[in-house]
């Protein structure tokens, strides 16, 4: 990561996505790594969803930026 160098720059910190997920952190094991993430103070913004692609979760990284815990579905057989 870089950092800030301009009041312009320092003034994006936290929004450079404009309030939109931009990240997504794959998991094989959802409910573990929610759970491990809750006990170490990670900021959710809301409750855990089962969306069509899979188990889905948005979180706040240190900078207020939207990140998505997401573990996909597997394929049917």
């Amino acid at each position: 990561m870089a950092k800030a160098s301009s009041p312009e720059q320092m003034s994006r910190i936290g929004d450079q996505t404009g309030g939109r997920v931009f990240l997504f952190l794959e998991t094989g094991d959802f409910r573990d790594d929610y759970e491990h993430m809750q006990a170490h103070g990670v900021r959710f913004t809301e409750e855990p969803q089962q969306e069509e692609c899979g188990l889905v979760v948005v979180f706040l990284d240190l900078h207020g930026n939207k990140r998505d815990l997401i573990q996909r579905n597997r394929p049917a057989d």
